[in-house]
């Protein structure tokens, strides 16, 4: 999940990115546990972010999310790139061509189960857990890391996993 807005910057100034990173850790599905309401995931729930990588190193993403509206599932594909070295969750996402913005893993456990991901502004963050809930100590954790760098949680959007 990520916005989809080109900047000079892919992580926001002061921000760090999880480092080391193990890519092929982070690969596989995730629900969106809670986001920023954004126009290009407006209107839907049950979203779910698919990472695999591509024969040429960079990474594949598939975000799907259903519309409660319209009653339809929604799709877009894209690919991911590292803005430096793959041990750095410091990406760049692009849905549009030669258009990429940030995506960066700022919190991650252990195990790979939870992440905390911001865009390239502040406009950006999104929750995400291996499973369709996340534990109350995590978004805890998750909320006061992304409150101390910033972001307004308050406005989160916190995501409906129910198909």
């Amino acid at each position: 999940m990520a916005g989809l807005f080109s900047s000079c910057s892919s992580i926001p100034k002061g921000m760090r990115a999880v480092s080391p990173f193990n890519k092929d850790q982070y690969l596989g599905k995730w629900y969106e546990i809670a986001r920023f309401d954004f126009r290009f995931e407006r209107g839907l729930n049950n979203t779910t972010a698919e990472y695999s990588l591509l024969d040429d190193g960079k990474i594949k993403v598939l975000n799907r999310g259903f519309n409660y509206e319209t009653k339809q599932w929604k799709q877009a594909i894209g690919k991911a790139k590292f803005a430096g070295n793959d041990a750095e969750a410091m990406l760049k996402v692009s849905f549009f061509g030669p258009f990429y913005s940030g995506y960066n893993v700022i919190a991650l456990d252990n195990d790979y189960k939870y992440a905390l991901v911001a865009g390239a502004s502040l406009n950006y963050l999104w929750i995400l857990s291996r499973e369709t809930t996340i534990p109350e100590n995590i978004k805890t954790q998750y909320l006061e890391i992304a409150e101390g760098y910033g972001f307004k949680t308050k406005n989160l959007l916190w995501i409906e996993h129910n198909k």
